[in-house]
């Protein structure tokens, strides 16, 4: 492009090289490559438009030159006339008014040249940066002048533009290499649903590499139901690399104005066997310690009731070691059995019935029903909610029966109050005990520190609260003795 050729942000000439840097506007210029890569970089193919010469007004340049010449028009009049009028010979008179008429004509160029040049640098520098090459700095960016202000800002953008695009750089780097890491398929589909975008964890999946997936459908992949329907979502299904439950997620992005859909398929079926086989697991362990705390006692006694009745003559007692022995077998014979029905209960619990529920009145109906010691209820906002009212009865009962317990070691009181948070109600239910000691196991089944406890009256409690979307904690106080159970339920106003 000619030196003299201006860029317009407002017309397009497609295909355009990119403007060079005109040998005027050099000194202004230097050239310091302040990003990754070579100095020299190719430009893209999207260039602006050279603008439309006008047929009615002059351009930026012709102007300054005019405006030039006629600054010196007054001066350069005058002198002409006191030349020409004087009484110099025409030999003077022609040298002297040729030179004065070129050194007018001088300065408007220079004039000209001074004016255009620092626009032209300014020019280029942002065609530079329109193109991506973040390396060009403008010399003379003081902040002395408006002109060096303007520099030094466009330098400034520079240097902004080159930091955004490291940092989208990196951030892009660093988004391939977890999508190419992750244990999950992540699909991108257009408003076609024609396949833009593909991971490695999604090659694996569908057997083939993203060379011969990208721009096929989703029916052709035989992913098109996972666009449909509900999501997130669990289903069965079998793909060329592997078979079983998935979960389903998709949500919706834009790129370059256009919808896009992102599908992500996570394989559960690893992850529940593994919860399955430690589960199995715990219930063989427990199992096994409950059940060998009971046999053991029945073979002792069952063994030494063999040698009493292997004996000869039988002593005089033997009947009374007989019942004795019999009362034991039959004792720990029960035992084993409440504990297997105890497994039982926590096996089946049934679905909860939401039917509209009175919070005020379901607490103050737990704290009744404890008749060693007086529990408060701090009333809290009237609440109606949707719940199993007698699963949440027995919830609720069991932690004020472990409050009191703790709080009757100590002497300290308990309490039960209530408060609105958010969509959801909290319930708390606190005692002044010695706190606990063991965290880690609460509510591991059977898992007890009292003497007589059973030990799966917490993980029943937790079991009902996750049946109803809510949770279930336990911790130590933080404002005195003594712990607190914080129960968190969805829904108020009988709404789920």
């Amino acid at each position: 492009m000619a030196y003299n050729d201006r860029l317009d942000a407002s017309h397009a000439a497609p295909n355009s090289q990119p403007p060079p840097l005109p040998a005027p506007a050099l000194p202004y210029l230097l050239s310091t490559p302040t990003s990754p890569g070579p100095a020299s970089r190719e430009r893209s193919s999207a260039r602006l438009p050279r603008a439309q010469p006008s047929t009615h007004k002059l351009d930026f340049e012709r102007r300054i030159f005019l405006m030039a010449l006629l600054a010196g028009v007054p001066g350069t009049l005058a002198t002409m006339i006191l030349l020409w009028n004087g009484e110099y010979s025409p030999k003077v008179q022609w040298t002297f008014g040729i030179l004065l008429v070129g050194w007018w004509f001088s300065f408007a160029l220079a004039l000209r040249e001074r004016v255009i040049r620092p626009f032209q640098t300014l020019s280029n520098m942002l065609a530079a940066l329109r193109e991506g090459d973040f390396s060009i700095r403008a010399r003379g960016a003081w902040q002395d002048d408006a002109l060096g202000l303007a520099l030094l800002e466009a330098n400034t953008l520079g240097e902004t533009l080159r930091s955004q695009r490291l940092g989208a750089m990196e951030a892009s780097a660093l988004l391939r290499t977890v999508m190419a890491e992750i244990d999950v398929a992540v699909f991108a589909f257009d408003s076609a649903h024609r396949l833009v975008l593909v991971n490695r964890g999604a090659e694996r999946l569908l057997g083939h590499p993203a060379e011969r997936l990208i721009g096929k459908t989703s029916a052709a992949l035989g992913l098109g139901a996972f666009l449909r329907g509900d999501a997130p979502r669990t289903e069965t299904a079998t793909f060329p690399g592997g078979a079983g439950r998935w979960e389903i997620r998709r949500t919706t992005f834009r790129q370059l104005g256009l919808p896009h859909q992102l599908l992500v398929l996570s394989d559960l079926s690893r992850a529940l066997r593994e919860e399955e086989r430690e589960a199995w697991q715990r219930l063989i362990r427990v199992l096994s310690h409950e059940i060998n705390n009971s046999l053991a006692p029945i073979k002792s006694i069952a063994g030494s009731l063999r040698n009493l009745f292997a004996r000869e003559p039988r002593p005089a007692d033997w009947d009374e070691d007989l019942e004795q022995g019999l009362d034991v077998i039959a004792g720990r014979s029960e035992a084993l059995s409440r504990f297997m029905s105890s497994y039982a209960l926590l096996a089946r619990l049934p679905k909860p019935r939401f039917r509209p529920m009175d919070v005020e009145a379901w607490a103050r109906r737990a704290a009744h029903l404890e008749r060693r010691m007086q529990i408060a209820v701090i009333k809290g906002p009237p609440l109606v909610m949707n719940a199993d009212e007698d699963q949440l009865d027995q919830l609720l009962i069991n932690l004020v029966r472990n409050a009191a317990d703790a709080s009757l070691e100590t002497g300290g009181k308990a309490s039960i109050e209530w408060k609105q948070n958010g969509v959801g109600v909290d319930v708390w239910v606190r005692d002044e005990g010695p706190g606990l000691s063991d965290t880690a196991n609460l509510f591991v089944p059977f898992f007890t520190t009292k003497p007589e406890g059973s030990g799966i009256g917490l993980a029943l409690s937790r079991q009902i609260a996750e049946a109803h979307g809510g949770t279930l904690t336990l911790t130590n106080r933080l404002d005195g003795p003594g712990c607190e159970a914080r129960l968190w339920l969805p829904g108020k106003d009988g709404k789920d």
